[in-house]
């Protein structure tokens, strides 16, 4: 087993002490930062990523899988930012106006780091406003929005008025996603993209924006 299988199969196992040390070492040896990241790290995150989905492993394993990327990433990052790694996309998510759930959302938030993108969580409670304001700074891609309440679910809509209001609709992909939000509510209020769980919101965002890449070139 190469030094990057290594890297990605303990990160599986939620390992974060081996990872750190392998990732190390990968650099020590000359490997390039980029092919840790996405062949070791990433990989094996999105690897984790698709058993949550299947139902193979649970939260608490997601979260220690995460825990261990997070590790290597320490090691990593200072080398990425030398080289001015680019990440996958921005990514700009939070719970809406009125909702104080965050379970989903954070998931979401893991899976989309796993996905290589640069993630701003903005918590919970979140203003319409308070997500274009943050959109607008870090010229985010996606805007993902959660709720866990059907009374809640109406300021998804009122995001994606304002965006509609300022003309910027067709700037970001906007993403939702809750215990009670369904594709047909999607479709009713305009948002790009429902999906049921963090594994496919990942797939989905870095597809989305892979897409509108190709489309623009």
């Amino acid at each position: 087993m190469t030094i990057i299988e290594e890297i990605s199969e303990y990160l599986q196992k939620g390992r974060a002490k081996n990872v750190k040390a392998l990732v190390q070492q990968a650099l020590d040896e000359g490997i390039d930062a980029k092919t840790i990241l996405d062949e070791g790290l990433l990989s094996g995150m999105m690897t984790v990523g698709a058993r949550f989905k299947r139902n193979e492993v649970f939260v608490p394993e997601v979260l220690v899988a995460a825990r261990a990327m997070n590790a290597g990433m320490a090691i990593l990052e200072p080398r990425l930012v030398e080289i001015g790694n680019e990440p996958v996309g921005r990514a700009v998510i939070g719970t809406v106006k009125g909702d104080l759930h965050d379970i989903g959302k954070n998931l979401v938030a893991l899976m989309l780091k796993g996905a290589g993108f640069e993630v701003c969580d903005l918590g919970v409670d979140v203003e319409p406003e308070a997500y274009l304001a943050k959109a607008e700074e870090i010229g985010a891609d996606i805007i993902g929005m959660s709720a866990l309440l059907t009374t809640t679910m109406p300021g998804m809509k009122n995001l994606i008025d304002l965006l509609e209001e300022k003309g910027l609709r067709d700037k970001y992909i906007v993403m939702i996603g809750g215990a009670p939000v369904n594709e047909s509510f999607a479709q009713e209020i305009g948002a790009d993209y429902y999906t049921p769980d963090a594994a496919s919101a990942a797939e989905t965002a870095r597809d989305a924006v892979m897409n509108r890449r190709s489309h623009a070139s």
